[in-house]
């Protein structure tokens, strides 16, 4: 028969080896349950991340599309101020007196004096100096 004692020490050598197997295993394990945790957290960061992307995503479009409607009217907004110059400038020409103020506004603005802007122009001293006035000369 065999003798007790190495029954024995082969049965601690087995308990010995599965400690070291469970110890082993145990390890691992905490390891593969920290890797699963940090892998959720990434999962939900990566989520909040894309959410957060779709959200910025609506407000570019957002933005693209106020500031496509801007263009339009600052488009319409030209082409209106164009027009509008247009028709004063036809006013302007269909109009003598108008074209008489006209020069005389550019002759205040070009600095002549009043008597000079009154001759030329034919206009009477109350209207000269309310020109003078409106466009930032003294009367003197």
């Amino acid at each position: 028969m065999k003798d007790p004692n190495i029954l024995l020490l082969i049965a601690v050598g087995v308990v010995v080896l599965l400690a070291v197997f469970v110890v082993i295993a145990l390890a691992r394990l905490s390891r593969l349950a920290a890797s699963h945790t940090e892998l959720q957290k990434q999962i939900k960061d990566a989520e909040q991340t894309q959410n957060q992307s779709q959200i910025l995503r609506a407000e570019v479009a957002e933005v693209r599309n106020a500031l496509e409607n801007m263009a339009s009217h600052v488009q319409q907004l030209r082409e209106r101020t164009q027009e509008l110059a247009q028709l004063q400038d036809n006013i302007k020409e269909a109009d003598p007196q108008a074209r008489l103020y006209s020069r005389a506004v550019k002759m205040i603005e070009l600095g002549a004096p009043m008597d000079e802007v009154m001759q030329e122009c034919e206009l009477p001293r109350a209207e000269a100096e309310l020109l003078f006035s409106l466009h930032g000369k003294s009367t003197s």
